[in-house]
């Protein structure tokens, strides 16, 4: 069943007069006559709408653009979702049925809401969540792409958005009619699949991620003379940790990304080592977690937006830091975190890159495991990761051929993960081997030659899916024209790590620190990276304390 029917209560909860007597300084008073529009999908809506007279009905519209009423919202009931927590574009469609008056307010008031009135806070932001988990599951108010699902640029663009937690639609023409009609609406050509129709009308070919997200309003233009206490450079665990911390307690925080909230450990299927989840957790359901309490409290979220180098200005950072962005941006910060995380290792075979995307990939969600559904696959790779990755695909999948090169897992891999690998009977360990070749054409995987390490005889395996967890390096590359100093492997070094009594996670450059798996010597589980997150505020503050002449 649908959430809305399992969690309507939850979802469309109805406030009480004198709830909305508390929370009436934070808004301001609107009225609209009916048939007025509100909001509207793909236009950025004034905010948070409680109804104070009147009704108003909150509708969703489908890729042949087709009207659907989701709720209807009386007194006491308020509209809206994530989206307009962080003002972005709406993803709903809202119209007066009768002469309205609501309480109008915007997002820096109902973050202002969420913290000064924690029991109310707490029913609203649930509503928020749920219902924007509503909107994931029918795709309301997302783009619509049509293309192929074998496509490897429609595997890209649907594993973003997905990751990033927004809704969108997958038109496949070999299998939707409305994908061919709309095809023939815009004029097409089969060359030219896929395209991108974004709720404002905007039609995209092959677009990037960037292009993608700024076409939907996913990020937008920074300020680049805004100057904030602390920009984070990276929003997996460690990153959102410091978001979450900093923008707590009163400091402004930029947060930039080049892929999607969460990191590697957000592609996790299921984390069960993390303390308070018994059960386990999905990387995805923690890392969105994360990701709403940084917005709740004020954190500015810019993803995707990659850094392309960190400029420092002055002597050690007294002036603070430059960061100048791929898209040609730029903006400032008085201290800055890398927590810039690493880089997935690609498999040293000539023709890797013909089949990445669509045949290869680097991490297993339920996308990927759709696509290769009752196939037998193989996963390169024996950490932890690697060891999620098998537990999840060999639920979905009908054989998991897991290729290592050692001879076990036993010096990589938690207990619980190899004994969960030994109990299931459609994952078989291949060790001490490699893969040395891959076959197929038109970036499709057909099979994998792989190499024993010990004899050397070799053998064919016909897969149409690899997956590769053979770790992965530092991101530092964009830290080389500040002269961050690293270690031999490219990690960053902090602390005592650069000289007897050097502050605690601080690096070479007064007032940057570095956190989590890029770091030198960090310890590589999500535990780890959320208490440096921590941490480093604490050193933030210390920082930001001292004299300007006390550099």
């Amino acid at each position: 069943m649908a959430i809305i029917d399992t969690r309507r209560e939850q979802m469309f909860p109805s406030l009480k007069p004198e709830e909305i007597d508390r929370i009436r300084r934070f808004g301001d008073i609107a009225h609209a006559k009916a048939g007025a529009v509100l909001a509207k999908a793909g236009e950025v809506s004034p905010g948070v709408m409680i109804v104070l007279e009147g009704t108003a009905r909150v509708t969703r519209r489908d890729a042949m653009d087709e009207t659907h009423v989701i709720v209807e919202h009386g007194p006491g009931g308020f509209i809206g979702e994530l989206a307009q927590l962080s003002g972005r574009p709406s993803l709903v469609d809202v119209h007066a049925l009768t002469d309205l008056e609501v309480l109008r307010i915007k997002p820096d008031r109902l973050r202002a809401v969420l913290i000064a009135e924690a029991e109310l806070g707490e029913r609203i932001m649930r509503a928020l969540i749920l219902r924007r988990v509503g909107l994931l599951e029918t795709g309301a108010g997302g783009p619509v792409i049509i293309g192929r699902a074998a496509d490897g640029v429609v595997i890209r663009l649907s594993g973003f958005l997905s990751r990033n937690g927004h809704p969108y639609r997958h038109l496949d023409p070999d299998q939707v009619d409305c994908a061919k009609v709309l095809i023939e609406r815009f004029s097409v050509d089969e060359a030219e699949l896929p395209i991108v129709l974004c709720p404002g009308g905007q039609l995209l070919r092959h677009p990037s991620n960037a292009e993608l997200a700024r076409c939907i309003g996913m990020v937008g233009d920074l300020d680049p003379s805004r100057v904030y206490d602390v920009a984070v450079v990276g929003a997996g665990p460690a990153g959102l940790a410091t978001a979450v911390y900093a923008a707590s307690e009163g400091l402004s925080v930029l947060v930039l990304d080049t892929r999607a909230f969460g990191g590697q450990a957000g592609a996790s299927a299921r984390i069960e080592n993390y303390l308070g989840f018994p059960t386990g957790v999905s990387g995805m359901a923690l890392m969105a977690r994360a990701y709403n309490q940084a917005q709740k409290f004020g954190a500015n979220l810019a993803i995707p937006d990659e850094v392309a180098s960190l400029d420092c200005e002055g002597d050690d950072g007294l002036s603070g830091y430059h960061l100048k962005l791929v898209s040609g941006e730029t903006t400032q910060a008085k201290t800055v975190v890398i927590a810039s995380g690493a880089r997935y290792r690609r498999l040293e075979v000539s023709n890797l890159d013909e089949f990445e995307g669509s045949s290869v990939h680097y991490w297993a969600s339920p996308l990927e495991a759709k696509l290769c559904a009752g196939q037998e696959v193989a996963l390169v790779g024996a950490g932890n990761s690697a060891g999620q990755a098998a537990v999840y695909l060999a639920s979905q999948v009908k054989k998991v051929w897991l290729v290592i090169r050692g001879k076990s897992l036993h010096a990589s891999m938690s207990r619980y993960l190899i004994d969960r690998i030994e109990s299931l009977p459609n994952i078989e360990v291949v060790v001490r081997n490699e893969i040395f070749e891959l076959e197929g054409e038109n970036g499709q995987l057909r099979a994998i030659r792989h190499r024993d390490l010990d004899t050397g005889e070799e053998d064919r395996c016909e897969i149409s899916h690899l997956f590769l967890f053979i770790g992965a390096a530092p991101n530092t590359a964009w830290l080389s024209q500040c002269r961050v100093e690293l270690d031999n492997h490219g990690f960053v070094r902090t602390g005592q790590d650069l000289a007897p009594g050097h502050p605690p996670l601080q690096t070479s450059r007064h007032g940057v620190f570095a956190i989590g798996d890029a770091r030198a010597g960090s310890v590589k589980r999500v535990a780890a990276a959320v208490g440096e997150g921590a941490q480093v505020v604490a050193a933030i503050h210390a920082f930001l304390a001292e004299p300007v002449t006390g550099a």
